[in-house]
């Protein structure tokens, strides 16, 4: 009989004591401990099992759960008595910043204070006898929610101390998620404070701390060291692309095919394949996102899982906000095309809006974009007759199906506010109405033309970052019918947009766009009037009219912009 799927159980004993659907992942703590590392930081995409598998590493390895046998009793862990008499032997403190999710660095400070507040309640045994001096025991008494900064960075590293100093053992320090405040910091515009108060924490917690026997972190990204471990002793960092416990987060193929059989769903297989599985890390592929796949299992149904359980809002920001060639990049992406990168897998959030190599490398470590190879060498190597260090240039795709479904509905996310002016104007456009694709557009660019600028460029840069939105939404709205392009090759220069059909009956269409300037036109039809020119003096149509569509059937359009205001002439 298959066993009862508990959706969004992160709690290891919950999942065992229950005989919850479970796949093990109980090697983890062998590598682990074996590897000897100090500092582990560990990433991996939302919804790979970290926290689950933080909470096996807790309950394997704390006094609290000291004989416990029965939560490893059959798992890979247990087949070894070295580590059937490791279980329950250290002092473990477990602390989760997942839920550090707020508006101002002050909120954050508090959220986070009031976490190890939380953990110190735990081991308020610690207050009774002797062990703690008096001054110790004011310490202890003083951590709360409004603590000095200075208290909180040094009272892990103090509650190592009373721990280690009772049990008789240095203390394994577990943290998940620790790089959720500083996603949060980076979007609602308080990094820096941020990033100076976790430095001072992971400093005391992770470097200066003599009591510390091993400490495991886990996150999405990699953060900078510049920006909260410039302090650091060297930890061991594992990101998607390193080949250490490749296998220990997500599932493998060979696990997902085996627990469609125990579910009734074998012939499923290439079904799920074909949705979800895409991941891979360091040398391992074929890998498959649990929550994805343990959704498909209880409803039978394929959808988009993984990418809808929390919030895409600093992917979507930053792509809607980019640049002009990081947008082409991503119309590249949705038509399952590769994209060629150098890439730091460390993040520097702070400069992400300057430098779209970290956009990329962030999107890689959510799990959105997968490598699919190098060109030249995968690793970094050194020309000696140029004298320089040569990085690998990656090629990236979206990861599969469900990914690119998620992208498909964050575009149209974009266009929500103005969804009927949105829809109306495409409608207009494919039937060729200028009347009413004017009156649509102007409506539209009204509402949200200002979501597509991020503020700090000048205002003559939004139509542009605004069209390439905009041909991002027409490649998501039609990409059944046309095939869309922007900004590429043809006859003596390069179109802004060109719609290709894929039914001979539909009529191509070339769209210009252009800026009013007023030293040089009088006015929007001047500056439309020029656009129009342009497609026909650069012979845009070339690469139409090479793939046999006629010229009476490849319609051109001038867009002219003035702040918020189009205005939209036609040819053809």
């Amino acid at each position: 009989m298959a066993r009862t799927i508990s959706i969004g159980g992160q709690d290891f004993e919950t999942i065992r004591v229950n005989d919850y659907f479970y796949i093990d992942k109980t090697d983890f703590i062998r590598q682990w401990w074996e590897n000897g590392d100090s500092v582990t930081l560990l990433t991996r995409p939302r919804r790979f099992g970290k926290t689950l598998n933080m909470s096996m590493v807790e309950q394997f390895f704390s006094l609290d759960y000291a004989g416990r046998s029965d939560l490893f009793i059959g798992l890979s862990i247990w087949e070894e008595e070295k580590y059937r008499n490791l279980q329950g032997t250290y002092p473990v403190l477990f602390v989760s910043f997942a839920d550090v999710k707020e508006d101002s660095f002050s909120q954050m400070r508090a959220t986070i204070c009031q976490i190890i507040e939380d953990t110190y309640s735990r081991f308020r045994f610690l207050l009774k006898g002797d062990l703690l001096s008096e001054n110790e025991k004011k310490a202890f008494e003083a951590v709360s929610f409004d603590m000095e900064n200075s208290q909180a960075g040094f009272s892990l590293k103090r509650l190592s101390s009373y721990l280690s100093r009772y049990y008789g053992k240095k203390v394994i320090i577990l943290l998940d998620e620790y790089d959720t405040p500083m996603q949060e910091a980076y979007v609602n515009g308080y990094w820096e404070e941020a990033a100076c108060f976790m430095r001072s924490l992971f400093n005391s917690t992770f470097k200066t701390n003599r009591y510390l026997e091993r400490a495991l972190m886990t996150g999405i990204t990699r953060v900078s060291r510049e920006s909260i471990f410039s302090d650091f002793n060297n930890p061991e960092i594992i990101t998607t692309t390193s080949e250490k416990y490749e296998e220990c987060f997500g599932f493998t193929e060979e696990e997902v095919f085996t627990s469609l059989e125990e579910y009734g769903l074998s012939e499923k297989k290439e079904e799920v394949k074909t949705w979800y599985d895409g991941f891979t890390f360091g040398t391992k592929t074929d890998i498959y996102n649990p929550w994805s796949i343990i959704n498909y299992l209880n409803k039978k149904k394929v959808g988009i899982y993984w990418a809808n359980t929390s919030s895409n809002s600093l992917a979507g920001k930053l792509i809607r906000e980019g640049s002009r060639a990081l947008k082409q990049d991503f119309e590249t992406l949705l038509q399952g095309g590769c994209i060629h990168t150098e890439l730091d897998e460390q993040i520097v959030y702070d400069q992400m809006s300057a430098d779209e190599q970290a956009i990329w490398s962030l999107l890689l470590a959510s799990g959105y974009l997968k490598v699919a190879g190098f060109e030249g060498k995968n690793e970094m190597s050194y020309d000696g007759e140029k004298g320089m260090l040569i990085k690998p240039v990656y090629k990236l795709i979206l990861t599969n199906l469900e990914v690119r479904q998620m992208f498909q509905s964050m575009v149209k996310g974009w266009f929500r506010e103005t969804r009927s002016n949105y829809n109306q104007f495409v409608e207009a456009l494919l039937m060729g109405h200028e009347e009413a694709m004017n009156e649509y557009m102007n409506a539209m660019a009204e509402e949200i033309f200002s979501s597509f600028d991020t503020g700090k460029r000048p205002s003559r840069s939004e139509p542009e970052r605004f069209y390439h939105g905009f041909v991002l939404g027409l490649i998501v709205t039609l990409q059944g019918r046309y095939a869309i392009t922007s900004n590429r090759e043809s006859g003596f220069g390069r179109y802004d947009v060109m719609l290709e059909p894929k039914e001979p009956g539909d009529d191509a269409m070339i769209l210009e766009f252009k800026v009013f300037k007023p030293g040089k036109e009088v006015d929007l039809e001047e500056t439309a009037a020029e656009a129009l020119a342009q497609i026909e003096e650069k012979n845009y149509a070339a690469a139409l009219q090479a793939k046999g569509i006629p010229a009476e059937r490849i319609r051109k359009y001038g867009f002219a912009f003035e702040g918020k205001q189009v205005l939209i002439r036609g040819r053809g």
